[in-house]
């Protein structure tokens, strides 16, 4: 053999200290007092992804807890703690149970050989055996409960990305609900607009309260409501208004009212250019023209802007006359095809 080949060629002894057993490769009772210790770990973490789930439904998210969300520190400990203790039993297993011995292996090419090949899957399958998965029932069925139960959670927490479709037709606009100024909550009349001003706007409801002094609508619930019935309202000459055929009526001496929310994917907008009517959203330039019944006319949005329709009421204040008779907030695929349809044919 070559010095060059001899060079290559492992230590015969390095040196290195006798290898130490752990005490459950040498006493059974011990495996099996940490296979159990382990087993209950998985077991908890199943049982806190299910806890996750009931106080998803049990728990009202005004609740608090020591000046928290109740709801979010219940989710945060029971997912949280479960994860740990997912991670923790496997590393146990790992660190305990699976196999335990020292491996030699001498460097070779960066591509691999057939041979090599057939030697890695061998390991698989060694590793496989080493890990007890096989003689330790306890632990693997323990462990799969714990995983399956982690998509109890997922199923629930997909739930919050965002509202569902057919209930986003509804808004708490209402027939007769009067339009007010989203700050002060003032009722708007026309003489409260100039000619190319724009007001943000919201429904009088939440404003109301009920007979022990509280308002209708509060945290959570008044963001959610918000969400779809935020309007703003804009004054142009009403030589100006091109409203489509069935909208005549929509709005009061130049006068109209748009939902505030973009139908691209949902930001607030309010950015106004009075001198020509366009109004812009500023997280991705999508533009409407609201002369032209909320059209989308630049930008990824391909739905026009939702209209609320409105009148005056006895006290000659700014009424709806309905709820928007379309979906506020994003686009869904088929409302921008039947959009397209409709603005072809106009």
């Amino acid at each position: 053999m070559s010095d060059e080949i001899a060079k290559h060629e492992p230590i015969g002894d390095p040196g290195l200290a006798e290898h130490q057993y752990r005490p459950q490769d040498v006493d059974d009772a011990q495996a099996r007092r940490t296979e159990r210790q382990i087993s209950a770990m998985f077991l908890i973490a199943a049982a806190l992804f299910v806890a996750f789930c009931v106080i998803y439904v049990t728990v009202d998210a005004n609740e608090t807890f020591l000046g928290w969300s109740a709801q979010n520190f219940g989710f945060g400990f029971t997912l949280g703690t479960a994860l740990l203790l997912i991670g923790v039993g496997i590393i146990q297993w790992a660190k305990k149970l699976m196999g335990d011995h020292e491996i030699v292996e001498l460097r070779h090419p960066a591509k691999s050989s057939d041979e090599d090949r057939t030697e890695v899957l061998a390991d698989i399958n060694a590793g496989i055996e080493e890990s007890g998965i096989g003689r330790r029932p306890m632990i693997r069925n323990s462990l799969l409960t714990a995983l399956g139960a982690l998509g109890l959670p997922t199923i629930f927490m997909l739930r919050d990305l965002g509202p569902l479709p057919f209930g986003q037709r509804v808004t708490v606009w209402k027939k007769g609900m009067r339009v007010v100024n989203d700050v002060s909550g003032r009722p708007l009349k026309p003489a409260d607009l100039q000619v190319g001003q724009l007001v943000n706007a919201e429904p009088a409801v939440f404003f109301e309260e009920d007979e022990e002094g509280h308002r209708l609508y509060e945290g959570a619930e008044l963001l959610a409501a918000k969400g779809k019935a935020a309007v703003i309202v804009v004054r142009m000459r009403p030589e100006a208004v091109r409203p489509s055929q069935g909208r005549e009526n929509w709005g009061i001496d130049g006068i109209l009212c748009y939902s505030k929310i973009c139908t691209h994917v949902g930001c607030p907008i309010s950015l106004w250019e009075q001198q020509t009517h366009h109004l812009l959203c500023p997280c991705h330039q999508s533009t409407f023209d609201l002369a032209d019944n909320g059209k989308a006319i630049f930008g990824p949005a391909l739905r026009s802007l939702p209209q609320l329709p409105l009148a005056l009421d006895d006290e000659g204040y700014l009424i709806a006359v309905s709820d928007f008779p379309e979906i506020v907030g994003p686009s869904y695929p088929e409302l921008a095809r039947d959009q397209k349809k409709l603005d072809k044919s106009s």
